[in-house]
């Protein structure tokens, strides 16, 4: 295993990484000096695609300003490698390219998924099954194929990108929510687990930011117009779609992730986003479950 010297720059891998939030963040740390790797299952180990490159496994939203544009100076391109969070062997292979080409990773950032819509009753149990697969077990495969190489080198740190929806249940995105609510558990339980070996591990849980989110998700098979849910899972939908473009910069989240990667003890989750949707989560800690519940149908006129 590579020895980090001190005039090595720290090695980030980040899944999910040819746009959206991967991407900013990815910019981001390449323009901050470290040798970042980003993954996308489009990309090609015979054609590495650049960091400034499209794609959908978090892609861009029509009108999402990248690089200097955003308003931050220290941005540049990085190393794209191919990589499915669902398939074990995929993995591995990703991460002994990182491992040959530099050595050691020293940060993984699990930041690929999708999110599926839809009324529970409607949802079918394959295409939640397909959720978990990506959205939860994903980063369990990626923790599972870093962990001994971090054990390894004697440290390191992981950080899992959650969601809003994994600490308030959304409507008509139950499956989501559920991978997400699901990835809190973990995120907490290998924390206390891997602590002695000097390995931090942290939950960033974002709000709504102006990535491609809607363009990314998914709605259920039978969730068409024949649904005795259409109505309401179309309007609440659109609203949260409203929210979504109208949402913070996905730059924005950029520094936030270096701050915690150089923090020698960071918390173990953190809620970034607009005030009122930070103030969301705060609210449902204090008030009665059912006053809550009647505050969330009416943000999202469910009648």
């Amino acid at each position: 295993m590579h020895k980090l010297r001190r005039s090595d720059p720290e090695v980030v891998l980040i899944t999910g990484a040819s746009s959206g939030f991967g991407k900013s963040i990815g910019r981001y740390l390449a323009g901050k000096g470290y040798r970042v790797f980003g993954t996308s299952r489009r990309a090609s180990y015979d054609r590495p695609e650049s960091g400034n490159s499209s794609g959908n496994d978090s892609g861009n939203y029509p009108g999402m300003k990248s690089g200097n544009e955003s308003g931050h100076k220290d941005f540049a391109d990085f190393s794209m490698i191919p990589m499915d969070v669902t398939d074990a062997a995929s993995i591995a292979a990703g991460v002994d390219h990182v491992l040959a080409k530099a050595g050691r990773i020293d940060v993984a950032i699990n930041n690929a998924g999708f999110t599926l819509s839809g009324a529970v009753e409607e949802v079918s149990i394959e295409e939640a099954m397909a959720q978990f697969d990506t959205n939860f077990f994903g980063v369990w495969r990626v923790c599972q194929a870093v962990l001994p190489h971090m054990r390894e080198q004697g440290g390191g740190c992981i950080i899992n990108i959650g969601s809003l929806g994994g600490q308030i249940g959304l409507p008509f995105q139950s499956a989501y929510s559920a991978s997400k609510f699901a990835l809190e558990g973990l995120t907490e339980a290998l924390r206390v687990e891997i602590r002695p070996f000097g390995i931090r591990v942290v939950l960033i849980a974002p709000g709504d930011f102006h990535t491609n989110f809607p363009k990314n998700r998914v709605l259920g098979a039978d969730c068409g117009e024949h649904s005795a849910y259409f109505n309401r899972c179309k309007s609440t939908l659109a609203r949260m779609e409203s929210d979504e473009i109208n949402g913070l910069p996905p730059n924005d989240i950029a520094p936030f992730v270096e701050k915690i990667m150089r923090h020698p003890n960071p918390a173990v989750r953190y809620t970034v986003g607009k005030i009122d949707q930070r103030l969301a989560v705060f609210i449902k800690k204090l008030v009665p479950s059912r006053l809550f519940e009647k505050g969330l149908m009416f943000y999202y006129r469910m009648g």
